[in-house]
């Protein structure tokens, strides 16, 4: 269902929406990093605590490429500042 169009609901709410919402799928290489950082995120989030050391560095070490990743890719930059 798309809101194109029409009135954002919600109480109190009738401000009309633009006409051309973008689609947020434009960038797919960056939708599909981003679907990979939040499920790693959720992954580690779930199994933290029970991670022996060595996985829990291998697991920063990911989430930090994948943000450097995103980073990247919404941007354009070669690399993210540091």
């Amino acid at each position: 269902m798309t809101t194109r169009g029409k009135k954002a609901a919600g109480p109190g709410r009738s401000i009309p929406l633009p006409e051309t919402v973008p689609d947020r799928r434009r960038n797919r290489p960056l939708r599909e990093v981003l679907d990979e950082l939040l499920t790693h995120t959720r992954d580690i989030a779930r199994r933290g605590k029970a991670m022996t050391p060595t996985e829990l560095d291998y697991a920063q070490q990911r989430l930090e490429w994948l943000a450097d990743e995103v980073w990247r890719l919404s941007t354009g930059e070669a690399t993210p500042p540091e």
